[in-house]
């Protein structure tokens, strides 16, 4: 997995040109998987259980277009099966899914001090506050599953 910025109009934005709005950047994650041992699906349904897909442009107390729910898919079969889960997972939310589905069109990593943030800095109030409840809730749905792989 790497930090990154993708779904923009500026080749290669920084951070600070990003968090401007301007950019039509949101902030992502690429990852990269094995469909063999993790289904597409299976990713998507995990992307939908640890962020709110019904806030157009937000998450928690970030707001701007920047922090937009988005799936940037590779593969026409990607985009099928995000559409699919995100159907899939509507029945789960009281609000309608804002999730945007796109085709892919590039990625700009982001700068070093962004990389596994989390896990360097638990202890930055961000993280205390917002991303430790996030992992623990993935941990308790969704860990002990892929493990049995």
């Amino acid at each position: 997995m790497e930090s990154g910025y993708s779904g923009g109009s500026v080749l290669h934005p920084t951070y600070e040109q990003v968090c401007t709005g301007r950019t039509g950047h949101a902030e992502v994650v690429q990852v990269t998987f094995a469909p063999h041992t993790l289904s597409c699906e299976e990713l998507l349904r995990v992307f939908f259980s640890i962020h709110d897909p019904t806030t157009l442009n937000r998450q928690g107390a970030d707001v701007g277009t920047q922090y937009r729910s988005a799936i940037f898919y590779h593969t026409p079969e990607q985009m099928q099966s995000a559409e699919r889960v995100r159907e899939e997972v509507t029945s789960v939310y009281d609000r309608p899914i804002v999730t945007e589905i796109s085709p892919f069109r590039d990625f700009t990593r982001a700068e070093d001090y962004h990389q596994e943030f989390f896990r360097r800095n638990p202890n930055q109030p961000y993280c205390a506050a917002v991303v430790a409840p996030k992992v623990a809730k993935f941990r308790k749905q969704h860990l002990s599953k892929l493990k049995t792989r």
